[in-house]
């Protein structure tokens, strides 16, 4: 039984990184693409970063990403905070509403936006409204429930005694938040904040229906490609992608090994000093 969990996890693992592999070494070839792999070269490199297009559409997903992130953290955050000072009831009734737009179909959610973003577009008469803002919050928007998840659960742990404290030693509610539970709730708040930027950066569906034609991201920008044999310049823009991901990934779970170890310092404490 162990040796064909051992099997089974190796095809499930090849079938995950096999094609990411694939667009890797496609990437260093000096052909045209999978059908023409040759030597090694970063042929396709140079002709990713000569492309203006793919490049300005990369700039402005990024441009997104950070600015959405930044935001819906700021937001998410404070939201976070009002939800864990409501009544239990209130409280489970507030995060359902918040989880639907997590469960709730991209498309529906794009549909819904674009149809919104045009009733005001009509409203005050703006033509194009489409563009680099409404993109902006629309990304917000669904950025918004990942963040309230992950600074959620390190509330709950917080131990209230120590805001009640330090408002007992005459220290201001304001001061004592950023004193004492903001510290305490940062790697909860990075950690939602590095979420919202790789959904951001990922996000194709939504982005589709609210951008216009002067502003668009670099997955709406990719789907053009589709419908044509790729060039050999996608491969390294996938391969670039991924390796973004990737390190962003990585500096979500050093943070959570440092939290946990710093957690686990704080429960071996008491039991050092005795």
């Amino acid at each position: 039984m162990k040796k064909f969990n051992k099997i089974f996890t190796i095809i499930v693992f090849v079938f995950l990184y096999a094609p990411i592999v694939l667009l890797i070494i496609a990437s260093f070839s000096g052909g045209r693409g999978l059908n023409d792999l040759r030597d090694f070269s970063f042929h396709q490199y140079r002709e990713l970063f000569r492309d203006r297009g793919l490049m300005q559409s990369m700039l402005n997903s990024l441009l997104i990403a950070v600015l959405s992130s930044l935001i819906a953290t700021v937001l998410g955050t404070m939201a976070a905070v009002g939800i864990h000072s409501m009544g239990k009831k209130m409280r489970s009734v507030v995060m359902s509403v918040t989880n639907i737009p997590m469960i709730n179909p991209d498309i529906v959610t794009g549909i819904s936006l674009a149809l919104l973003f045009v009733f005001f577009g009509r409203m005050f008469r703006i033509n194009n409204i489409m563009g680099v803002f409404t993109i902006l919050i629309a990304h917000i928007t669904f950025n918004l429930p990942y963040v309230i998840l992950s600074v959620m659960p390190k509330l709950r742990q917080l131990n209230k005694h120590l805001t009640e404290a330090a408002l007992d030693l005459g220290c201001p509610p304001a001061k004592a938040f950023f004193k004492v539970v903001l510290p305490e709730i940062m790697p909860s708040i990075i950690s939602g904040g590095l979420m919202a930027f790789t959904m951001s950066l990922d996000d194709f569906v939504i982005s589709y229906f609210v951008s216009g034609a002067t502003f668009e991201t670099l997955p709406v920008q990719i789907y053009t490609y589709t419908k044509k044999p790729l060039p050999g310049r996608i491969y390294a823009l996938f391969a670039v992608l991924f390796t973004l991901i990737l390190l962003v990934m990585l500096l979500m779970n050093l943070l959570q090994l440092r939290e946990t170890q710093r957690r686990n310092r704080k429960l071996v404490m008491p039991t050092n000093d005795l």
